[in-house]
């Protein structure tokens, strides 16, 4: 298996809200674009948030709505061994240094994970009291993968938590 590594983040001076995945599927990974699978939900669910327009597939639009939204977007995993984008199949994962992230943008006030994956990764790597010991609200949301086949509108109910923090 291939060793993959994630994308950088992006973080604005202003965010408030840090959204964390897993780790890039194949076809962000290739694009250097987050969420770029055109199934992924992310981008709708995110506008859906923010009660704006789904970006076209300009990728610069799309993060100019995550800065207009104040939202920022990484991944808990810096490093892994992979085949394919599912979840189920990473290995050997090594964690992208978040909490010195947080310390750099003390703005964010709350991170939302996106998907199981993300959050049971994260616990794994900096333990399960990280956030009531930094004082910041998180929580596991639904993925926006197409894996997930729970529909638009359930997915959204959660990730409308997002709004209280922004």
């Amino acid at each position: 298996m291939k060793l993959k590594k994630s994308l950088a983040p992006r973080i604005f001076y202003d965010s408030r809200v840090l959204i964390l995945g897993s780790m890039p599927g194949e076809e962000s990974l290739h694009r250097q674009e987050y969420y770029a699978y055109p199934q992924n939900q992310f981008w709708r669910l995110t506008a859906a948030v923010l009660e704006v327009p789904v970006p076209d597939d300009d990728y610069t639009e799309r993060l100019t709505m995550l800065q207009c939204g104040r939202i920022a977007l990484w991944d808990v995993i810096a490093s892994c061994r992979r085949e394919g984008s599912l979840d189920t199949n990473i290995r050997e994962e090594n964690p992208n240094t978040i909490p010195e992230l947080l310390a750099e943008y003390p703005g964010i006030k709350a991170v939302f994970f996106n998907g199981q994956k993300a959050g049971e990764s994260f616990r794994r790597s900096f333990g399960k009291d990280f956030f009531d010991q930094c004082g910041l609200f998180s929580a596991v949301l639904p993925s926006s993968s197409p894996a997930n086949t729970s529909g638009f509108e359930r997915k959204l109910e959660s990730w409308m938590l997002i709004r209280e923090y922004l």
